[in-house]
């Protein structure tokens, strides 16, 4: 029996997050959450948007801990976790699979190198439909500064982790964006100095 993996700040946080993806998210059928972590976020979200399929994903590590949520939590609408590495081809056969148009990832990006960030967006853009929605959940700089001093010493905390990862400045996210042609709907404040950026693919 697998332990459940636990996460303080996912629990500090889902309430807020859901309030903007019910309506993010309130015309999208099949979601795909991107480093699903504990799998906290996705039990919690899957019975609050009964009308989309809630597909979770992350590298093997972390599978065990959240299928051992989503058996102790079962929705009808939440399924198993796909392996995805951001590095490696997505698991997205067009030609089988349902058409994902929408894409959610929370806490993730500070964590990864910038390869890997762009190569997030680079799965993203391939991989959601026109008109779908993204919605990122972290820090970001803004104009190459910390916006509190808890970020400045959690980015400090996060290099001493591991060099490549780091609080990612928002333009240059933006400009990732671009590049897939995603556009940004709304940027907005989150509790503990945390964001929730909120775009749209375009064609």
């Amino acid at each position: 029996m697998t332990s459940l993996p636990y996460s303080q700040s996912c629990e500090n946080n889902k309430a807020a997050i859901a309030s903007i993806l019910e309506d993010a998210f309130s015309q999208s059928t099949h979601v795909l959450e991107v480093g699903s972590g504990s799998g906290q976020h996705a039990v919690h979200f899957a019975p609050l948007l009964p009308h989309l399929t809630w597909q979770t994903s992350d590298q093997l590590e972390y599978h065990a801990g959240i299928n051992a949520w989503l058996n102790g939590s079962p929705s009808s609408n939440l399924r198993q976790p796909w392996l995805l590495d951001v590095l490696e081809p997505w698991p997205i056969d067009p030609a089988t699979a349902p058409l994902i148009d929408a894409i959610f990832s929370a806490n993730t990006l500070h964590i990864m190198s910038k390869e890997m960030v762009r190569a997030f967006f680079y799965g993203v853009g391939k991989h959601l439909s026109a008109q779908g929605q993204l919605c990122i959940y972290g820090p970001f700089n803004y104009q190459g500064q910390y916006s509190s001093d808890s970020n400045r010493n959690f980015d400090g905390w996060l290099a001493a982790q591991n060099p490549q990862s780091a609080i990612r400045d928002f333009e240059w996210i933006m400009k990732l964006a671009a590049e897939q042609n995603l556009r940004l709907i709304a940027d907005f404040s989150m509790p503990a100095n945390n964001r929730l950026l909120h775009l749209e693919k375009q064609y």
